[in-house]
């Protein structure tokens, strides 16, 4: 299992079009990736569950990733949200 944390500098946080995005770059690989803040969780590769996280710009996100391409979706998943979130 693979773990980051990174915290939002979007100004306008986690909305419908970045979290499309997010989702389309989840969903590259067969791995199990969840994404945590506080106490809600989501599915990285299902736009409403990250939607329903309602992240803010200054919000911490952890992200846990497991499966047999953990480590290139890790890194992946870490490159996007610094380039767009």
């Amino acid at each position: 299992m693979k773990q980051f944390n990174y915290i939002l500098t979007d100004e306008n946080g986690i909305h419908a079009r970045p979290a499309g995005m997010l989702v389309k770059e989840a969903s590259k690989y067969t791995s199990s990736i969840n994404i945590q803040k506080g106490e809600k969780s989501a599915d990285a590769k299902r736009l409403f569950s990250i939607m329903s996280l309602a992240a803010k710009k200054g919000d911490e996100l952890s992200f846990s990733i497991s499966g047999q391409d953990e480590s290139d979706a890790a890194e992946s998943l870490e490159k996007f949200l610094k380039a767009n979130l």
